[in-house]
């Protein structure tokens, strides 16, 4: 130790040189107080690693002893320790060495706080008694005198010891339970953690094994308890070296004499460890010496607080602990991994609160990124996976993919909407593959069993989700995908709890209590593990895992030794379904009249193909079919409402157990029938929601409760529900009057905003109140673009889906590559010619303004839907009056953000093509401003900018009456010469022939 001699005592310095064995002044902080008459002194140095430390006993003092193993407290003696804690523990002293007693082993001197002597204040304090001399000369405190007149004014006064209180020394003695003069494994561990998990305890540190084990007398029943500090681990302190002869502690040399005292007895077993000076264990791992010194000058003998996490399967504690630090208290283990002293320990963290576990992984991330103390040679390992945070959320499930993956509704998320489903794999453990038919691929063994197990026990029931990690893997389910591989998909990971869980025989999960790590309810990974219906993943160390690891270990070794499932020694049960959708037609046909003879049969609906059709499975008869709803429609794909149809069915019938009543197959091989679920009509379902219509033109009499299903539509046309949101009852509407739509019953009326007119009539409309637009502009608005992309890395193409920067007004909308530079990129200013598929325009960009899209972005359709003016034929760009009617068409519609009614008149299901600007259906449509006179079509022609198609005698009755309406228009121009017709009559008759314009001039 670095000698400092401190000028304040230089007097006593001198003094103290003509005794023998007196030694120099020294500086120090003292780390521990084993005895009420010894302390143990580390140095002050700013050396890397533990400084070397001292054990002083003061001089000429004898205070009572502590209770050793199997023996009890000398009285007052707990008090006397105390006393000397609280006055010296972490505080700074001088201090020296007055002599030695080679034969024990041990050190005598005097030990001053600032001026204050520490003997004298015991001694006055009444805790000590005074030895006047030792054996050998030289053997006394050079304070002696004063150290004795003040033992005879404590004894006076009754202090202390001295007390004159009647049965104070046998108050003074501790009642120790056997766990305090024992072993801490004589304990109940079990029962001291029932009674006290979570709620704070107060203790004091007496031994510190390493640095995450701690030994505490819990107070005030003095237990003595081995705790391990919860979440972590510090570096292994090794095996003890075998025992020694205590032997003369290191001193100066001017210290060295020949003196000797009385023998006081051996030490505590705790006064040993404190006292003897630390000696490298063997097999100890680096910085665990360092990590024991850290945990030790925090708490060795200082008042802690310990908060029982748990118990392991050896019955030791696990819990936290809390040291003072001025004001405030301050977590160990985190304070440890902070340090790069201690690892994140799993096992153990998962005992403790979701908030300190996450402290404890960002701790230890820090440390690595540092490289700090037992970092220092860490090598980040590449990694496919990444923790998610703050994505936990409740729902219902309405799909079972797999034994390890489920669909779940989110509560949170508007219904209809494409986020309102998340796919949900189960963390950390894999169950047999299911297998595509589509590549011929057969289901493992077990995993119909596995997937039918996780159907009959959580489909339809309410959940909370963890969301745990996310894994890049390939797209062959691979368990690892390369670094930057374009051939892989992300796939989310979280545990899944039963809300209000139904336990079936051989179950036997228990259910959870609710803390904030652990939602309440069974662990639905843990049920299937623990059935046999899958195993659990061995992650590498860096790897995510499931917050509940041990616990699906556990699960899966129950399961092993029951020998369950897949680690059962039976054959696997085999089950052979015959697939009627991928069979020829005719095949559905031959078994038409068995499905006739079943009437009412029980099936399970295995997938949901649009509203009205269904995959479905018939176990009696092993086969799937496919099914149609008799008498009702739904919107087909891409058409309004369409998705909520298919929302709708999948959480009322998806997987569910239903009974189907077949009646007749089509020419595709699909059945019509009907379908119930918990004997409710599905078919109302729809109909009530507003979500289908009533097909009856082969007669009512052939629709199996038709009366149900047309009064469930007269309700949503009341209530304007979906598809009916512009039904008019009654109303008949004309092009050239107010009314709006005609023939309201029979035609399609759509809310839309116009988005685009490219000539000849041609224009892009939104519908108004689309559900899907606003969860896409959601998830655009929350993307964070910023870096240009990296060339190379992203190569549209021709027909590539992107993320386009708008140039009017810098927003980022999903386009499609209309066309490009010809091979890879090679500057951010390359060109593209890209279509807003919401919004219908057409632009060129560069390479800087274009980005990648995530497939959750770009999955659904754009919004944008192509329509042409119905009955008139509009001039194009490149025609005569073609920039007049495309402007006086811009101005009727895009001066500003109106709303439209657009009756559908025809859909032209083909496809078509717009300066490529994509293809799709075209619609026909009549459109009606809210509140104008006329319509567009037929202001159109008002102007003379657009004329009749050529009317055709053999046209329904709608179309002969909508071409009278509108040809009055068509004369009003033609009289008033206005537009084409200024010079007089076009060949109005040829539709091939384009108008003519007579002589120069006109509108431009």
């Amino acid at each position: 130790m670095e000698p400092s001699i401190i000028s304040p005592y230089k007097e006593r310095v001198v003094m103290a040189s003509s005794v023998a064995g007196a030694t120099g002044w020294y500086k120090g902080k003292v780390k521990a107080v084993p005895s009420g008459d010894s302390v143990v002194i580390v140095a002050m140095t700013n050396k890397p690693g533990p400084p070397p430390e001292k054990t002083i006993t003061l001089a000429s003092l004898i205070a009572p002893r502590l209770a050793r193993r199997g023996g009890v407290d000398e009285p007052f003696a707990w008090d006397s320790r105390e006393f000397l804690r609280k006055l010296c523990i972490g505080k700074e002293v001088s201090f020296h060495v007055d002599y030695t007693v080679p034969s024990i082993g041990r050190e005598f001197g005097s030990v001053f706080i600032g001026r204050d002597n520490v003997a004298k204040l015991v001694v006055a304090a009444g805790w000590a008694k005074v030895r006047e001399q030792g054996q050998q000369k030289g053997e006394a405190s050079p304070d002696i005198a004063e150290l004795l007149n003040l033992e005879e004014q404590a004894k006076q006064e009754g202090l202390g010891r001295w007390s004159k209180v009647p049965g104070a020394a046998e108050a003074s003695v501790r009642d120790l339970p056997p766990s305090a003069i024992g072993d801490p494994s004589n304990l109940d561990a079990m029962g001291l953690l029932a009674a006290n998990k979570g709620r704070p305890m107060q203790g004091i540190v007496e031994q510190v094994r390493d640095g995450s084990t701690v030994r505490v007398y819990l107070l005030p029943e003095f237990q003595f308890v081995q705790v391990f500090v919860a979440g972590i681990q510090s570096p292994s302190m090794g095996r003890r070296p075998a025992p020694e002869p205590v032997i003369e502690a290191e001193v100066p040399d001017e210290a060295n004499g020949n003196a000797s005292t009385e023998p006081r007895g051996p030490l505590t077993s705790a006064q040993r460890v404190a006292a003897s000076t630390p000696s490298p264990n063997e097999g100890a791992d680096p910085f665990a010496a360092e990590a024991k010194y850290f945990t030790e000058i925090r708490t060795l003998n200082r008042e802690v607080r310990i908060v029982l996490e748990g118990v392991d399967k050896f019955s030791n504690l696990i819990g936290s602990v809390y040291y003072p630090d001025g004001e405030s208290a301050k977590d160990l283990a985190l304070e440890l991994v902070e340090n790069g002293l201690g690892k994140y320990v799993e096992w153990s963290a998962n005992m403790m609160e979701e908030d300190a576990k996450r402290k404890l992984k960002t701790a230890e991330l820090q440390a690595k990124k540092t490289r700090l103390r037992i970092w220092t040679n860490y090598i980040p390992p590449a990694t496919n996976s990444k923790a998610i945070h703050n994505q936990n959320f409740t729902g219902k499930v309405v799909e079972i993919v797999s034994g390890d993956c489920v669909i779940v509704a989110d509560d949170a998320v508007e219904f209809g909407s494409p986020s309102a489903e998340r796919r949900v794999n189960l963390s950390s453990i894999r169950c047999p593959r299911i297998g595509n038919p589509r590549r011929d691929e057969k289901p493992a063994p077990y995993a119909r069993e596995a997937k039918e197990f996780l159907r009959t026990r959580i489909l339809g029931k309410q959940v909370n989700v963890q969301m745990e990690y996310s894994r890049k893997v390939g797209m062959t389910d691979a368990p690892t995908a390369a670094a930057g591989s374009t051939d892989s998909r992300v796939m989310d990971f979280g545990s899944i709890f039963l809300v209000s869980p139904v336990k079936a025989e051989g179950d036997d999960i228990p259910v959870q209590a609710t803390t904030a790590s652990q939602p309440a309810g069974v662990n639905v990974a843990e049920l299937v593990v623990g059935r046999g219906f899958g195993t659990v993943i061995r992650h590498r160390d860096f790897e995510e895992r499931s917050n509940h690891y041990d616990a699906l270990l556990a699960a899966e070794t129950r399961a092993i030794a029951g020998k369950k499932g897949i680690h059962s020694a039976k054959d696997p049960p085999v089950m052979h379904v015959t697939d009627l959708i991928a069979a020829p037609s005719k095949k559905s046909k031959d078994f038409l009249p068995s499905l006739h003879r079943a009437g009412r049969i029980p099936a399970v609906v295995e997938y949901v193909f649009s509203g009205h059709r269904f995959k479905v499975l018939l176990p009696k008869q092993t086969c799937s079919i496919a099914l149609s709803l008799s008498g009702v429609r739904c919107p087909a794909r891409n058409e309004p409402y369409s998705e909520e149809a298919i929302a709708l069915m999948r959480r009322k019938i998806m997987q569910r157990d239903v009974e189907i009543l077949v009646e007749n197959v089509d020419k595709t091989g699909t059945f019509i029938g009907s379908l119930w679920e918990s004997k409710h009509n599905v078919a109302v379902a729809l109909l009530e929601a507003g979500l289908a219509k009533l097909q009856n033109s082969f007669g009512n009499d052939r629709i199996i409760e038709f009366h149900l299903l047309e009064k469930a539509e007269q309700v949503a046309k009341k209530q304007k529900l979906k598809i009916w949101e512009n039904y008019v009852e009654g109303e008949e509407v004309s092009n050239g009057a107010a009314a709006v739509a005609a023939e309201s019953k029979q035609k399609e009326v759509l809310k839309v905003v116009v988005t685009e007119v490219l000539g000849g009539g041609m224009l892009y409309v939104q519908t108004v109140g689309d559900q899907k637009l606003a969860p896409i502009q959601q998830q655009l608005a929350a993307l964070n673009i910023q870096e240009a992309p990296v060339i190379g890395a992203f190569n549209p193409k021709k027909g590539d889906m992107v993320l386009a920067q708008f140039s009017a007004d810098g927003s980022w909308n999903r386009a499609m590559i209309v066309n490009g530079p010809r091979g890879a990129v090679e500057s951010l200013t390359d060109k593209f010619e890209v279509f807003y598929i919401d919004y219908g325009n057409q632009e060129v960009v560069t390479y800087k303004q274009l980005r990648p899209v995530d497939a959750s972005v770009s999955a659904a359709p754009g919004l944008a839907q192509l329509c042409n003016l119905a009955y008139i034929k509009v001039p194009g760009l490149e025609d005569d009056f073609g920039e007049e009617a495309a402007e006086y068409l811009s101005e009727l519609t895009l001066s500003s953000s109106k709303e439209f009614r657009a009756k559908i008149e025809e859909r032209d299901a083909s496809g078509g093509k717009v300066k490529g600007q994509g293809t799709g259906p075209i619609i026909s449509v009549t459109l009606v401003a809210v509140d104008a006179e006329i319509s567009v079509n037929a202001a159109m022609l008002q102007d003379g900018l657009a004329r009749l198609e050529k009317r055709r005698r053999w046209g329904s009755k709608d179309k002969q009456l909508a071409f009278e309406n509108l040809e009055k228009f068509q004369e009003e121009a033609r009289t008033g010469r206005r537009g084409m017709w200024r010079y007089g009559d076009i060949e109005s008759d040829d539709e091939d022939a384009p108008p003519l314009r007579k002589a120069a001039g006109g509108r431009r």
